[in-house]
């Protein structure tokens, strides 16, 4: 099964550089590409690719702004931000924006397939050298329960919640009549945002805040 990606970039010269290293693998796929945040949201809802690669820095809306606007739209698509930028508040508000994946553009080229992989299958992928920053601006943003849950939106609390009463992806997605894929990248999104790299630290933390209540 091959993997449907959007580049978007507003250089077209890294659209192509993108497009020739992703292109080497026989299970990714090339969609389209996009000049902009706003032609990459229409071209998400049209061409509904599994994944899209972002840049932050665009002239008309920022990679970020977009960003959110597609997780709205299209939660199922995981994001990967390829950027020059690695700013701490950059990387946290990607965070924040439910992106799974933040990668910088002078990364090896098998990272970059690797941080697509990662995001298809509902992973985050945040690069060693990024990690810091986005763990030292979490905390430096949350302070407090009402805050640590404040970054979640309203579905990635009720799977949190699900999480901490010990379901299973597939329980929860029968429950809230999505798909597995689509749990899993509310997974991803969560692990992120809160700061763990697996279900269990992030059931413990949910039960920590006070979800989860309601399990046996």
């Amino acid at each position: 099964m091959s993997l449907r990606v959007l580049i978007v970039d507003d250089h077209a010269l890294m659209r192509r550089g993108i497009g020739q290293v992703l292109a080497l693998e026989r299970d990714i796929h090339l969609v389209g590409e996009a000049s902009g945040g706003r032609e990459a949201i229409e071209k998400t809802k049209s061409l509904e690719p599994d994944v899209v690669v972002m840049d932050i820095s665009m002239p008309d809306m920022s990679g970020l702004s977009a960003a959110t606007e597609i997780k709205r739209e299209c939660p199922r698509v995981g994001i990967v931000i390829l950027t020059i930028h690695d700013d701490d508040e950059y990387v946290y508000e990607a965070a924040r924006a439910g992106i799974s994946a933040y990668v910088m553009k002078d990364v090896d080229p098998a990272e970059l397939v690797k941080a697509v992989r990662a995001v298809a299958e509902g992973r985050a992928y945040v690069h060693p050298t990024i990690l810091p920053k986005l763990l030292k601006g979490c905390g430096r943003a949350q302070s407090g329960k009402a805050a640590q849950l404040q970054s979640l939106t309203r579905r990635e609390t009720e799977i949190l919640d699900l999480v901490s009463q010990g379901f299973s992806n597939k329980h929860i997605a029968d429950r809230l009549f999505i798909s597995e894929k689509t749990v899993k990248n509310h997974l991803s999104s969560i692990f992120v945002k809160i700061g763990v790299d697996d279900r269990t630290k992030a059931a413990l933390f949910g039960q920590k805040h006070g979800l989860g209540e309601k399990a046996v």
